[in-house]
């Protein structure tokens, strides 16, 4: 008797506001607590500015006002996930990471048409898990690629 062999993702999960989003953990490069960031004049609003990790200039998007949620203080949970996106790194400023989960295939569902706040276009899918509801976010739409260009633009 064979066995299939289930397909998972690993993801890290991480919260904004109420909710749980999750990414595939190949595209994170390193969880860092909230470092000093410098702020970078005629960017869009969500870009925080950028730091210096580790030798590189990396620029940073605040996540809840990308998807306009509001604001709120950083704190000692506040975590930057660095990602890469269109193969460049981009820190993302999440309210904190919470845990690394294997996700299978089936437990992934298409997104509904209206979840919570966050547009439906950055979200890849939803996993439904025991207690928990975890929205998979599409990293390639969470900026487009005319954003992109002008975040190469602060990066250098």
């Amino acid at each position: 008797m064979t066995e299939e062999a289930v397909k998972q993702t690993k993801v890290i999960v991480f919260q904004l506001k109420d909710e749980e989003y999750a990414i595939p953990v190949e595209n994170v490069g390193s969880i860092e607590r909230l470092l000093p960031i410098t702020r970078v004049p005629k960017t869009a609003e969500f870009v925080e500015g950028v730091i210096n990790l580790r030798g590189v200039v990396t620029p940073i998007i605040d996540l809840r006002k990308r998807f306009n949620l509001e604001a709120s203080e950083h704190d000692e949970q506040t975590r930057i996930i660095v990602s890469s996106i269109a193969d460049m790194d981009v820190g993302l400023i999440v309210d904190s990471a919470n845990d690394v989960l294997d996700l299978k295939e089936d437990d992934i569902e298409p997104p509904p048409e209206v979840v919570g706040t966050v547009e439906v276009e950055y979200i890849r899918g939803v996993a439904k898990l025991e207690r928990r509801l975890l929205i998979l976010l599409d990293l390639e739409m969470v900026l487009n690629q005319k954003e992109v260009q002008k975040l190469m633009e602060i990066e250098g």
